[in-house]
């Protein structure tokens, strides 16, 4: 088993400039006829976030040593597509906060968001059709629909107590994973890199992006609503049965299981406080914790023969990260 590094701050600056010339495509290509199109784009995109899809891939295309500029397209492209499935996953889960602030369902209203969300889809796709790169185009059109199937699967899946860790990975792989598999695969795409190095791109992305939702869904019972920008206890009161919900049924008492059960099944909050403290007496989280802690291991491993650079320190040093987050 690979040992992860010790936590400390990826160092994306090398990315910096990188990331500025992504933000000018993106303010290029918002521009639309109808005002409200970029104004509730521009909303939810100014909002900040962690923009770790598109850093992926410029981070890829670094350690494989990447020498054009259509990076920058792409890279566009992958926050598009992630910023569509926010405006619509916020409607779908009726949702009031995202990154500290009222989600754009709450400012402008669901058919707004729902439409935005389509227009940035038809955008990223126009502008994936630019690369005239076949492959490119494969590869973005499996990822959006793989997310989209995701999406709908969790929606089967809302107040089902009985989902097993299968089952939930199977979604998590799909809905978020893929994204981030998608936008590591490109890095060796656009390097021509042999079929062994973009596997091992898809790899790592695909891990990366499941130790973050893993994550991810441990916050939303050990975290802060203030750090994270969002409601604690979303997720149950959407009824979805996450891995610390999921482990703690296995691990806890007959009472304590049923207690889940009934707040799984009704999206009930009321015990939310009462559950906090099954999952961690339990140790689900720290079950959930090792999870991640194995995916980030296996991400890492999947890049130990890339090229020693700066760029492969620094996605060896995200992976490690993600175990630590807060936010």
């Amino acid at each position: 088993m690979t040992a992860t590094p010790p936590a400390r701050p990826a160092d994306l600056s090398l990315i910096a400039s990188d990331m500025s010339e992504v933000d000018k495509v993106i303010s290029m290509r918002l521009d639309s006829g109808v005002p409200l199109v970029g104004e509730v784009a521009r909303y939810i995109i100014a909002a900040g976030g962690k923009r770790l899809r598109p850093a992926l891939l410029l981070l890829m295309c670094g350690a494989l040593d990447y020498k054009g500029a259509q990076h920058f397209n792409l890279a566009a492209v992958v926050e598009f597509i992630h910023t569509a499935t926010l405006l619509h996953d916020d409607v779908v889960d009726d949702s009031t906060l995202r990154r500290g602030r009222p989600t754009a369902n709450e400012s402008f209203g669901n058919p707004a968001s729902v439409l935005v969300g389509d227009f940035l889809y038809s955008r990223a796709f126009q502008m994936m059709v630019q690369t005239q790169n076949m492959r490119v185009m494969e590869i973005l059109a499996e990822a959006t629909n793989i997310i989209a199937e995701g999406e709908v699967q969790q929606l089967m899946n809302m107040h089902d107590a009985s989902l097993d860790e299968a089952g939930y990975l199977k979604v998590i792989r799909s809905k978020t994973a893929k994204l981030f598999e998608a936008s590591a695969r490109l890095g060796a795409i656009l390097t021509n890199s042999p079929h062994e190095t973009e596997e091992a791109c898809a790899t790592y992305g695909r891990s990366l992006g499941t130790a973050f939702q893993v994550i991810d869904d441990v916050l939303d019972y050990d975290g802060n609503a203030a750090e994270m920008g969002k409601n604690l206890g979303d997720d149950l009161r959407e009824g979805k049965a996450t891995l610390p919900l999921i482990l703690a049924m296995q691990r806890g008492t007959g009472e304590q299981r049923l207690v889940i059960q009934n707040a799984i099944e009704h999206g009930a909050t009321e015990e939310l406080d009462t559950i906090i403290q099954i999952v961690r007496s339990t140790g689900a989280l720290a079950g959930a914790r090792a999870a991640a802690a194995q995916e980030a291991e296996t991400a890492i491993a999947a890049i130990s023969a890339f090229p020693s650079n700066e760029h492969t320190a620094a996605l060896v040093q995200l992976a490690a990260n993600l175990l630590g987050r807060r936010h």
